[in-house]
């Protein structure tokens, strides 16, 4: 009886796990507070933890650091502006690290993102330092500094 319990534990543990949806996922990575400050500052969250698929290229709370405080400042206060520069970092579907190909990818926000895979994954010239976060509604691939829309 013990046995089944604790295999039943185990599965509803890894069950619950794996449904964490992209905002769940990363609040509990714990590297991305401003990032997800930032999402719901914009109203994104819903969004967010809508069907998806989604892929997002987050920024860490390291490549938040390098945005200077004023601009960063400014940035959170214009709420569509927020939400232009968060959309896109949200490619609208799942993209794992095996199936990246250069070139441009469509984003939420309208505008391309360009991918780069000569020494390593790039997204507009951001170097892709973890792949593959996976969520229930799509993945997340970690970058090391926050893109800006043209």
């Amino acid at each position: 009886m013990k046995k089944i319990l604790l295999v039943t534990a185990l599965a509803f543990g890894v069950t619950a796990a794996q449904a964490a949806d992209i905002v769940d996922t990363a609040v509990s990575a714990g590297t991305f507070q401003t990032l997800v400050a930032a999402v719901k500052q914009a109203d994104l969250v819903a969004t967010l933890k809508g069907p998806g698929p989604f892929t997002v290229f987050a920024p860490s709370d390291e490549a938040f650091a390098k945005v200077p405080k004023e601009q960063l400042d400014a940035l959170l206060m214009d709420k569509a502006r927020l939400v232009q520069v968060l959309t896109y970092h949200v490619v609208p579907s799942q993209v794992m690290a095996k199936d990246v190909k250069a070139g441009p990818v469509p984003t939420v926000q309208g505008q391309p993102l360009t991918v780069a895979t000569q020494g390593g994954v790039s997204v507009d010239q951001a170097k892709v330092v973890k792949t593959d976060i996976v969520a229930s509604n799509g993945v997340i691939h970690v970058i090391d500094r926050v893109l800006m829309p043209r």
